[in-house]
């Protein structure tokens, strides 16, 4: 991306002096504390947990202490754990025992168990559905599970061998069972980034037989010679439990304008989440314990969601419960998932396409808002990158409702590349966050240093936008953009 030389704002802010409105050792401090909630709770902060419910109530104990009266928006929501680890085993022709991810996420394993897969001890013959060996050249070539019509002459009992790629996971697993599968194994699809063993989201727990996810490798193995047999035993637990929402917003500033912003608060079952997204909480939590007495013009929202991990669910909630006024209302959407990657980027939600990959522009007013943030990295004489809006973060509902948006991220679970590497350090050919979605996430896991820049530039772009006279979202707004969701739903877990 060629980085923009204005600003939309006449006189932008100094961001020396925003950034030092808000102070990296209290983000680090908040930090410790999620570190130190999830230790005194299993090791984790997922929703439907205790700790999940002693993390919200850290973020609303420290907005009372600065004068904010936070709402609790209460919501159910599918819940799922692994209660014990899974077993795979090939049977014939050859025996071969896969090595298991666990459900705490210790070690990376030759399986994972998909999240919302059902529980469940299956024997049968692997029958592969609609698969490419090899894959086509680009991600998301394959359509193998997608459609109901791939599993005609689908054997009744047998174990579905699915391949990653174009539709939710939810729509492979479904119709597979549909079909009479006894289990799924869904493998990568086999392209560069897309070849080891990965899990996911099924969204939903309307799926009864085992489902797990695997490498291609041992896809493309299982997938010849016919008659290869196959065990998946998983022991699991799906059910509907209650989660919460926290929002704030400043005392002043003017409630017909709105500057929202806002960072999912759960982890997953695995670990504590410190990278992702603590790293986000934190920040915005410590930019809105700065900003509640500031003269503002506009008023500055913050919200911390709930099972952002199970399918973007609480932000989903909340712009599903506005009315239509309180949603003309917020002009637009910031948001901050994973913003101190160990490997990082500095990425920019790219609001207005000007990469020309992957997915569309956001809505009218985002590209302005991508043009904020470039400012301030520009000021600091950092590089920046686009990144698409994927659907896999908060942002997604807010697009859908037509609000403009954008962000920052640093990465996830995809491979730096060589090029990367040369423009902002790091490993190429490692993943951003080598600890995404485990055990391992932890306050050790986090880049300082990234975490302080994108602090910098949040505490910028909220300022910039509170004090400006016309927000990007003041137009009349277009029909909402339809928003699919990716294959993934959210990021897949490894």
């Amino acid at each position: 991306m060629v980085a923009a030389a204005t600003s939309p704002v006449a006189a932008a802010p100094d961001p020396q002096a925003q950034a030092a409105a808000v102070k990296p050792d209290a983000v680090k401090r908040h930090l410790q504390a999620l570190q130190e909630i999830a230790e005194a709770n299993g090791g984790t902060r997922a929703s439907g947990t205790p700790g999940y419910a002693a993390s919200r109530d850290y973020v609303i104990g420290q907005l009372k202490k600065a004068g904010y009266e936070p709402t609790v928006q209460e919501f159910q929501f599918p819940f799922f754990s692994e209660n014990s680890t899974a077993v795979f085993e090939q049977l014939a022709p050859d025996a071969v025992t896969y090595a298991p991810t666990p459900p705490d996420g210790s070690s990376v394993g030759d399986f994972v168990t998909m999240e919302y897969s059902g529980a469940g001890d299956a024997t049968g013959v692997v029958q592969p559905v609609d698969v490419v060996i090899p894959p086509g050249a680009e991600p998301n070539s394959s359509t193998s599970g997608c459609e109901a019509s791939d599993f005609a002459g689908f054997t009744a009992g047998a174990v579905a061998l699915i391949q990653r790629g174009t539709c939710p996971f939810y729509d492979k697993a479904v119709n597979a069972q549909a079909a009479g599968a006894s289990a799924v194994i869904i493998f990568n699809e086999g392209q560069e980034g897309r070849t080891d063993v990965f899990g996911g989201t099924l969204g939903a727990p309307d799926v009864s037989i085992p489902v797990i996810s695997t490498s291609h490798a041992i896809g493309a193995d299982l997938a010849s010679p016919a008659g290869t047999t196959v065990r998946i035993k998983t022991d699991t637990t799906s059910e509907t439990k209650t989660t919460w929402n926290v929002i704030a917003e400043t005392k002043k500033g003017s409630a017909a304008n709105v500057v929202m912003s806002g960072s999912h608060l759960d982890s997953v079952p695995a670990g504590p989440g410190i990278n992702d997204n603590g790293s986000g909480s934190a920040a915005l939590l410590e930019l809105a314990l700065k900003s509640n007495k500031l003269p503002l013009k506009n008023k500055l929202r913050f919200a911390w969601w709930g099972a952002e991990e199970s399918g973007l669910l609480g932000a989903e909630h909340y712009v599903g419960a506005l009315s239509a006024d309180d949603a003309a209302r917020i002009k637009l959407y910031l948001n901050y998932d994973m913003i101190g990657s160990p490997n990082h980027v500095y990425f920019i939600y790219d609001g207005d396409d000007s990469d020309a990959t992957g997915a569309p522009a956001g809505p009218e007013g985002s590209a302005q808002i991508e043009k904020v943030f470039e400012k301030y990295f520009d000021l600091l004489r950092l590089p920046h990158k686009g990144t698409d809006f994927d659907g896999r973060s908060d942002y997604g509902p807010f697009i859908a409702a037509g609000i403009p948006s954008g962000g920052l991220f640093t990465g996830a679970e995809g491979i730096k590349t060589a090029e990367e590497a040369a423009l902002f350090g790091g490993t190429a050919g490692q993943a951003y966050d080598p600890c995404y979605h485990a055990a391992c996430d932890t306050v050790d896991n986090i880049n300082y240093t990234a975490l302080k820049v994108n602090l910098g530039a949040m505490a910028f772009t909220a300022y910039t936008f509170a004090a400006l006279g016309k927000l990007p979202g003041s137009g009349a707004r277009k029909s909402a953009r339809s928003f699919a969701a990716p294959e993934d739903h959210h990021r897949p877990a490894r």
